[in-house]
């Protein structure tokens, strides 16, 4: 294992973080010794986990897995995690239901099986539960004392809850004007909350300058200097709905796109269960999907560019309202390599979709629920989602947390008096 030191930490400690064997670099192949790392010296690429990962039986590795708890952990032999992660102090995220939904199916008249991995279900209500759970560990390994995170809302409350578990500090930086339901579950955990003035992009600037600077000594900011680990997390689903299929990949899964970080790595976790055997090896599509407000890899894939241009976001689906995405060249190369797109939908669209998911599935999205959904529905009927094959769409938090997005059209259908002649006469209780 290789042995790391943290500025502003006394102490020097060896790094178990399981099968992660380095960092290696996305765009040259450098690699480098586990530690708080996430840009090639070299090239200044991204950096990410490489592994030495399980050999052997595939259906032995099928069976270890199935026995495991009923979260992440159950895959902690392909994760930068000790193997004892299980028996620490955390929220146990994942292992969240893949509901076959086929009354949505009907309505968007898809025949080959339609499912929604309804990540609504983590215990702070959003994917990013599986992100913090890898970097707390990155946290613990390399000795930091303070969790941290530039946030858009989401990762703020499950960075929060975390450290609140884990008995860290935590210190998370917003953009001043959050929908309030994610202020509150942000603040609640009794963490510090620092809204900043700007939008995403400028909280992200931010931090970066404070990662370099004294004050940030000691700091594990999930997203940036933990980033190579944290992004594992979102593996998970991959890993998940292959699972939940009966160990089969879908035909086709569509994905919101923020940083871009969750959509690379579910296709990183679909290529690691092909290697090791756990699944076979045929084609799948993966499709993106951004709110027309802030799309500048949806822009970039319909252009048929190579680079992505920044953009001033300014949509209702603020999880997803960073307009310059760090994985965004990325996404465009799997969109392509897989012969899937990516595609953006108005406001009103969101709207319509969340609303469609509640009405015919019982499931209330956020917003980029309702952009992931949008996309789906705008991708069938343009005959570029094929409605014959197993399709997977991803909702990635609770529709509580943006409540403001609906509640215009979604009040009560009368307020009458406590009688049945009131009952009637309000036209009500008739088929």
């Amino acid at each position: 294992m290789a042995v790391q030191t943290v500025a502003g930490n006394a102490t020097t400690a060896p790094v178990d973080l399981g099968p992660a064997a380095a960092l290696s670099c996305r765009e040259c192949g450098e690699r480098f010794e586990l530690g708080p790392l996430f840009a090639c010296a070299s090239c200044f690429g991204p950096l990410e986990v490489a592994y030495d990962l399980p050999t052997g039986s595939p259906e032995e590795l099928r069976k270890r897995i199935e026995a495991g708890p009923d979260n992440i952990w159950r895959y902690a032999p392909l994760l930068p995690v000790p193997a004892d992660v299980a028996d620490k102090p955390n929220l146990n995220p994942g292992f969240t239901k893949l509901v076959k939904a086929d009354n949505l199916a009907r309505e968007l008249g898809v025949t080959g099986g339609l499912y929604v991995k309804d990540d609504s279900g983590n215990p702070t209500h959003s994917f990013k539960d599986r992100v913090v759970a890898i970097a707390v560990e990155a946290a613990r390994a390399f000795g930091f004392t303070t969790l941290s995170c530039s946030s858009t809302g989401n990762l703020a409350g499950a960075v929060g809850a975390a450290a609140a578990r884990a008995g860290l500090r935590s210190c998370v930086f917003i953009p001043h004007d959050l929908e309030q339901g994610k202020v509150v579950m942000a603040a609640v955990y009794g963490g510090e909350l620092v809204g900043i003035e700007g939008n995403y992009d400028d909280v992200n600037r931010f931090c970066s300058e404070l990662i370099g600077d004294p004050l940030g000594e000691g700091w594990g900011f999930v997203n940036v200097n933990l980033r190579p680990y944290y992004g594992e997390g979102s593996k998970t689903l991959a890993y998940e709905i292959c699972e939940q299929l009966g160990w089969r990949l879908p035909d086709q899964i569509v994905i919101p796109i923020a940083s871009g970080s969750q959509l690379t790595k579910i296709d990183k976790g679909l290529q690691e269960l092909i290697k090791l055997g756990l699944v076979e090896d045929r084609p799948y599509k993966i499709f993106g999907a951004q709110a027309e407000g802030c799309s500048p890899v949806s822009a970039a894939f319909k252009g048929g560019h190579d680079v992505v241009r920044p953009q001033k976001p300014n949509t209702i689906a603020k999880s997803l309202a960073i307009g310059n995405p760090a994985d965004g060249p990325y996404v465009l190369d799997i969109a392509r390599r897989t012969g899937g797109a990516v595609e953006d939908v108005t406001d009103e669209q969101v709207v319509d979709a969340i609303k469609l998911l509640a009405r015919t599935e019982g499931i209330f999205g956020e917003t980029a629920g309702g952009v992931t959904l949008g996309v789906t529905k705008k991708l069938i009927e343009a005959g570029v989602i094929d409605p014959a094959l197993t399709t997977v769409v991803v909702n990635t938090g609770d529709g509580l947390k943006t409540l403001d997005a609906v509640s215009a059209t979604s009040q009560a259908t009368a307020t009458i008096k406590p009688s049945l002649d009131a009952f009637r006469a309000a036209g009500l209780g008739t088929a």
